[in-house]
């Protein structure tokens, strides 16, 4: 299923399981959603599985949301009590589309817990009380971190009730965005179908490095926290230049702000020096960078002293301090401030997960999950990119159960392809129209089904009125650009960032100057300063 094909559906406001493997685009098409449901005036509550995968989404924990937080069974009494929270009540009841991102990582039990929570707080007998629900994941990426899996009655999420009860539509992304050598697409696939076989094994022995042919530009990915520290540690010693300290600014209530420096892959304090191997711990594309860009500090600008950063490809950047923020219906509950950068010299196989790398140095031979070897390998876009120093018979394995469940997923995918494939172009455009006015959202006539956000957009803007065709006179032109930005305006302008469209078309589409939409962006925390 394409991106295009899975948007459309979302849209009509069907319950998703959106998946599919590394780098096909589940994030992008994601946010595509969340800005076509805000440029209609419906605000998502955006939830991950870890701090981490929250950071990413300017979200919270789904465990933070539901108000279970570390509790995991819970009985009748403590959803009551749960649902009495007057915070936790009012944010639950006018959530009409939640979104769960990296659901992977949540146990069947966590689920089950918080769909019973929706359904009481909504008092509705519906799934999750009646609102839609999408889960965004792929299952062959770690699984869920259990305190005791003995007690547990279904491990992944997909073998528990509420997701049975939910019945969500699969939208199986087929498309690939990150890896582009087909020989290096092969191996991974081939590990997703448990076909690894001595041909692809062949194919990595060439990547295997004695510890004297480690490249010293490469990060290094490792199963356990105490080897990136340690190497992080020597290497930043070795260089003589002067340590250059960064410490992150905060505001907001004490606990929420703590759950964002936990997920926050940037440290509270950053030490950095000339030299430093360094990782972008932040998607800006329009800044040159996403999550994962590698690079070395190259020095420190004179005027705002941040760091200057001189990437793979020797462009170099000047890193300045960027926002984590935890948003709940629009507003900013608590948010972080620091260098979007971290040590690169090593780092977790956990926290690359979501990255997307140009090169890495894998020791693979202590890897101890199902799907560890397969996550640390797909962050890589190409073989030649992949260095290992060790591999276990652990690593190229992937979870029996998964590749049981995949192949009931893609067929669930292609079946309901096949259905809205033969919807005709006006009952897909109802429902979603419908969909819109059900969640309290303002539609605008044509959204034509098929297009772009961007197309939408562009129409809905067409046929503008006498009065504001005035306000675009010479004349009047100051007065119409100096106005106050409203909430719809704001919707439409993330809404067109999130389609990559160009400042220079965003500032015209909206009649804005093309400062006045930059400055926006930047106090709306999606450019950097």
């Amino acid at each position: 299923m394409t991106q295009k094909e899975a948007l459309d559906i979302l849209k009509t406001g069907v319950n998703v399981f959106l998946t599919g493997e590394p780098g096909a685009g589940k994030t992008h098409t994601i946010n595509q959603y969340v800005a076509y449901l805000r440029a209609h005036g419906i605000e998502p509550a955006i939830t991950a599985s870890t701090g981490i995968a929250a950071t990413h989404i300017h979200g919270m924990t789904l465990h933070s949301w539901s108000g279970i937080g570390v509790m995991y069974s819970l009985t009748d009494e403590d959803v009551a009590d749960i649902a009495k929270s007057r915070y936790i009540s009012a944010r639950i009841k006018k959530t009409k589309v939640l979104i769960v991102d990296e659901v992977s990582m949540i146990d069947g039990e966590t689920l089950s817990n918080v769909e019973r929570i929706c359904r009481r707080v909504k008092k509705s007998a519906q799934p999750f009380g009646g609102m839609q629900v999408v889960f965004v994941g792929d299952f062959f990426q770690l699984p869920p971190v259990s305190v005791s899996k003995k007690e547990m009655k279904s491990v992944f999420s997909f073998s528990s009730v509420a997701w049975r009860v939910m019945n969500p539509t699969v939208c199986y992304l087929t498309e690939q965005h990150r890896q582009e050598d087909k020989k290096f697409l092969e191996i991974l696939s081939a590990m997703r179908r448990d076909e690894f076989g001595e041909q692809h094994f062949e194919r990595m022995r060439s990547c295997l490095l004695t510890m004297e042919e480690i490249p010293t530009d490469v990060t290094r990915l490792f199963s356990h926290n105490a080897d990136v520290d340690t190497i992080n540690a020597k290497e930043l010693a070795k260089l003589d230049n002067k340590v250059r300290s960064f410490l992150m600014a905060d505001r907001g209530p004490e606990r929420l702000v703590e759950a964002l420096k936990r997920g926050c892959l940037s440290p509270e304090r950053l030490d950095l020096k000339e030299g430093s191997a360094v990782m972008f711990t932040k998607n800006n594309p329009n800044a040159g960078f996403v999550n994962g860009t590698l690079g070395t500090v190259i020095g420190f600008d004179d005027e705002s002293r941040c760091p200057v950063v001189m990437l793979r490809d020797e462009t170099v950047l000047t890193a300045k301090p960027m926002e984590w923020a935890i948003e709940e219906q629009g507003e900013v509950l608590a948010r972080i401030m620091q260098i979007p950068l971290r040590l690169a010299w090593a780092i977790t196989i956990h926290k690359s997960q979501g990255m997307s790398m140009d090169a890495a140095v894998m020791d693979l031979s202590r890897t101890f999950e199902f799907g560890q070897g397969y996550v640390a390998l797909s962050r890589v876009r190409s073989l030649s990119g992949v260095h290992l120093l060790g591999v276990n018979d652990q690593a190229f394995r992937v979870s029996p159960e998964i590749l049981k469940q995949d192949i009931e997923f893609r067929e669930q995918s292609d079946t309901a392809h096949k259905m809205y494939e033969e919807l005709a172009q006006k009952d897909i455009l109802k429902r979603q129209k419908d969909f819109v006015r059900l969640c309290g959202g303002q539609w605008t006539d044509p959204m034509p089904m098929g297009s772009s956000l961007l197309q939408g957009i562009k129409k809905s803007l067409q046929g503008v009125s006498e009065k504001e065709e005035v306000l675009k006179k010479p004349g009047k032109q100051k007065a119409a650009k100096s106005r106050k930005w409203d909430a719809k305006e704001e919707a439409r302008l993330k809404a067109l960032f999130y389609e990559d469209v160009p400042l220079s078309e965003i500032a015209e589409t909206l009649d804005r100057p093309i400062s006045g939409a930059q400055a926006r962006l930047k106090k709306l925390g999606l450019l950097g300063s």
